[in-house]
């Protein structure tokens, strides 16, 4: 039951709002009347026999007002036990759906400014893959996104946040080898695994959500305790998805060789798609294609939130029924001090009889 903003849950409760009248017409309260003598002497034969009579009965009757306390009272009762809550204004909650994990290699190698930027600007690597990060993140709305860092280790910059804007001010503050000069790749992708399985214990958290990995790298693996396809095995029997982007040119020879094989049987173990990006425009189109691949997976849901007010009648109740009590009591005090006036006025006209 709902009008407007304000909402009943259990107004089957409003049925007892007329039972007091059934009670009153069904039931009616025992009455007995008796008639008494009533004589100018009274005190002067009650003082001669030597008695002393109680106070008698007086007719009970209520006033307007102790009725009119009755009634809102049993009014405000009725109405907190249908549990009224007041609605606020409509909310959109959005879950969201699925985990992606950067991964951004910061070896020696990544200084090398073989690429441009959208001025035509000869650029290093990293600062590419930056720039290319940017629009990426525009485009993953309702993701949470985390950060790992690798050079001769892997370290997380950013854990897992649906603040991107943070992500993006983290992003900017790393530098080619703050991490060291070589390539950890195997390292980085166990870090992710673990850092999924420990986003999973989090209370709140549905282990459920899609797990995705990008590693962007540009150079074989130099410097992992665990090996790149080894890793990829326990991510895949994790549902870890792993797409790889391999920055530079597969022809290069030395550490800064990318062994393509390698990273195509990392993505396809994994169930992910592996990138050569030789170029900037190369590099955006990788990051386009895993936009496809891993499309925006969240749901919107509207709803208003409730304040319950049933706390607010019991409080009315509560009032009433002391209000109602302090009336009563300076009722009877008036009348107790009123009474023994006029005793004391009759005992004195006796005294002249």
């Amino acid at each position: 039951m709902m009008f407007s903003s304000f909402e009943l849950s259990t107004p089957e409760w409003l049925w007892l709002l007329p039972l007091p009248l059934l009670v009153y017409w069904l039931v009616p309260a025992y009455r007995t009347k008796r008639t008494a003598i009533k004589v100018p002497f009274f005190n002067l034969l009650i003082k001669s026999l030597g008695e002393d009579p109680s106070e008698g009965a007086t007719q009970l009757k209520s006033s307007w007002w102790q009725r009119l306390i009755l009634c809102v009272s049993w009014l405000c009762i009725v109405i907190a036990l249908t549990q009224p809550k007041m609605l606020g204004k409509p909310q959109v909650r959005e879950s969201l759906g699925r985990d992606v994990m950067v991964e951004v290699d910061l070896s020696g190698s990544m200084s090398e400014q073989d690429f441009k930027n959208k001025e035509g600007q000869n650029v290093n690597r990293l600062e590419a893959a930056k720039s290319v990060l940017r629009d990426f993140v525009k485009h993953r709305d309702g993701d949470r996104l985390g950060l790992i860092l690798f050079g001769d280790s892997a370290f997380i910059q950013t854990p897992f946040t649906a603040d991107h804007q943070a992500w993006l001010t983290l992003l900017d503050q790393t530098q080619v080898a703050m991490a060291g000069e070589s390539t950890a790749l195997g390292d980085a992708i166990g870090l992710s695994i673990k850092s999924f399985e420990s986003d999973d214990k989090q209370p709140n958290n549905n282990p459920e959500r899609q797990k995705v990995v990008i590693v962007l790298t540009d150079g074989n693996d130099t410097a992992s305790f665990v090996e790149p396809e080894d890793a990829a095995k326990v991510a895949a029997a994790k549902g870890v998805r792993i797409h790889v982007i391999a920055m530079g040119d597969p022809n290069t020879v030395g550490e800064q060789a990318l062994d393509m094989d390698v990273i195509d049987r990392i993505a396809k173990d994994t169930g992910g798609q592996s990138f050569e990006a030789k170029d900037s425009v190369a590099l955006q189109q990788a990051y386009d294609d895993i936009n496809k691949l891993e499309p925006k997976l969240y749901e919107s849901t509207t709803y208003r939130p409730k304040v319950s007010l049933q706390h607010y009648f019991v409080m009315v109740v509560v009032c009433l029924y002391l209000l109602a009590f302090t009336l009563m009591t300076i009722k009877r005090i008036r009348s107790s001090h009123k009474l023994s006036k006029q005793l004391s006025s009759d005992n004195k006209e006796g005294g002249y009889v």
